[in-house]
């Protein structure tokens, strides 16, 4: 079943769609998440962002932080870093975890940046 919600601005829109097929992330040797459920992030220009529900993440491999940000369309953000075997990628996780009203579905969902991890893969 596909979802969209439209946020943003009409200068800054910011698009969320459910996601073709299965995301999985993995670092180090370890998947990190793997999930049917995924969420496509499309903010202004900026190339599309997989959005993970936290149910199927490894919760137990990402250590919070202490860092946080501020997106004035999503709201605030809580970061993680990744603990594999002894190995951190420090803030390579974040999450709106009480986002604006315009990107709602985000809520309950993990970001990861690309060059923190070794993979983001879109199967299917």
């Amino acid at each position: 079943m596909t979802s969209r919600t439209v946020g943003g601005t009409a200068e800054h829109p910011i698009i969320v769609d459910s996601a073709k097929g299965r995301t999985k992330v993995s670092w180090k040797g370890a998947v990190i998440a793997d999930s049917g459920g995924a969420l496509d992030l499309q903010e202004a220009t900026y190339p599309v962002v997989k959005y993970v529900p936290r149910a199927d993440v490894d919760m137990a491999l990402l250590r919070r932080t202490e860092h946080t940000s501020h997106c004035p369309y999503k709201g605030d953000a809580s970061y993680f870093s990744i603990v594999v075997n002894g190995a951190v990628s420090e803030n390579a996780v974040w999450s709106y975890e009480n986002p604006l009203p315009g990107v709602a579905a985000i809520k309950d969902h993990l970001a990861f940046y690309p060059s923190r991890v070794d993979r983001i893969e879109e199967i299917g």
